[in-house]
């Protein structure tokens, strides 16, 4: 059955609507004396409920936008040499037979290791990376909003310097001597590849299946492992920013927006929030009736703050603090580094991890990457319950006439 994916918006947006309509309801009980236990938990079960299905809507819609980008995609502009088609065949063959034991594809694997030592497994080709970092993309990674550097060793170190930091050159008079500049000040990072793994069950039917679905079932399965590692990773290093201040109404936001960071960095800047925060932020209105948040003119489902960028993630990714709604602002490609050591790899076991009890195949893919804050002055932070919508004074502009 075909899905339209304005549909599923609109059933995200509504449910969204719902959790938002409970919840308000939940903080008017508060002050309701007639409100009973029974009721209490009644309205939490009704919230817990909303939550689960608002999330589910939005996986969904980012599914089928992601399936919707594939099939697009399904028919390229250009087509594989033979080359790179041999390299995707031999791809898959091996896949088959690691899962299947093949000896020659099992000594190949268990020869490789990686700098500790460790089994490497099934190094992915650079072709087949390419799809699941397109992927990637579509999964609501944050990757792409973060500074991402290759790197070839299991450590190492860099110096950087901060925006906040950087003076400008003296003043010269004519003839004069040119002097020395001040010594930068440099914050070093180090960095230490950790590994990352996760495994998923394959059938036998689908080893017995076409190359080609085999391919779409592992680049979709890795895409969606590695996003969700790495986005954990680069939220926990926003709690090294700075103080977080709480917003009450629009213009404490601008107040994060216009004094958080430095201005070199503002027009570069993004906000990013939770999916319980965009939709407190998506119904605040002003002294007209109209809704603040402008909306992208090139694509409707991205909202902006003054012209900046609305991030949102999953609140599962990035959840609420005692009901508070993050809010970060700030070039992130500024703040935080990710080195990335581009050697996704794969590993099977029909004994292990259960597999030999229930006759099927386990797979693991493994990732490997650190994360790190380089400058944590170039994201601010706030966090908010609820934004008061703008008021006009109409008395004192009277007055004033």
């Amino acid at each position: 059955m075909a899905v339209n994916i304005n549909d599923l918006n609109e059933k995200w947006v509504n449910l969204g609507q719902k959790v938002s309509d409970l919840q308000n309801q939940a903080q008017l009980m508060v002050d309701d004396d007639a409100t009973s236990a029974e009721d209490v938990a009644d309205i939490q079960t009704k919230i817990t409920n909303a939550i689960a299905k608002r999330d589910l809507a939005h996986e969904n819609l980012v599914q089928a936008q992601a399936e919707n980008i594939i099939d697009d995609d399904a028919e390229p502009a250009t087509k594989l040499t033979p080359k790179e088609n041999d390299l995707k065949k031999k791809f898959i063959n091996n896949i088959k037979g690691m899962i299947k034991g093949d000896p020659k594809v099992i000594n190949m694997v268990t020869s490789s290791t990686d700098e500790t030592g460790a089994a490497a497994g099934l190094t992915i080709p650079q072709d087949i990376q390419t799809v699941i970092n397109t992927l990637k993309r579509q999964f609501d990674s944050l990757e792409q909003y973060v500074t991402v550097e290759s790197v070839s060793t299991l450590s190492g170190s860099r110096n950087y310097e901060k925006w906040s930091d950087i003076t400008p050159l003296a003043e010269l008079e004519e003839g004069g001597t040119i002097g020395d500049n001040d010594e930068p000040k440099l914050t070093l990072v180090k960095y230490l590849i950790k590994t990352y793994g996760g495994k998923n069950t394959i059938t036998n039917s689908l080893l017995n299946d076409t190359a080609e679905n085999l391919l779409a079932w592992l680049t979709n399965w890795i895409a969606k492992k590695v996003v969700a590692t790495r986005n954990a990773k680069i939220i926990a290093q926003l709690d090294t920013v700075k103080s977080k201040p709480t917003l009450a109404k629009f213009d404490d936001i601008k107040d994060v927006a216009i004094s958080g960071v430095d201005p070199a960095i503002r027009a570069t800047s993004i906000f990013m929030t939770n999916t319980s925060g965009l939709l407190v932020l998506a119904k605040v209105k002003d002294a007209m009736g109209n809704y603040l948040l402008q909306k992208d003119p090139t694509n409707p489902l991205i909202q902006r703050i003054e012209g900046h960028q609305i991030v949102e993630v999953a609140d599962r990714s990035l959840p609420d603090v005692s009901g508070s709604h993050p809010l970060y602002f700030g070039d992130f490609k500024e703040a935080i580094v990710l080195y990335d050591r581009e050697h996704t790899s794969l590993l099977s076991t029909n004994i292990g991890g259960g597999a030999f009890d229930t006759n099927t195949t386990k797979i693991r893919v493994i990732d490997r990457f650190d994360v790190q804050t380089k400058d944590n002055e170039a994201v601010a932070a706030g966090s908010f319950k609820t934004i008061a919508d703008q008021t006009a004074n109409f008395a004192e502009t009277d007055a004033g006439k």
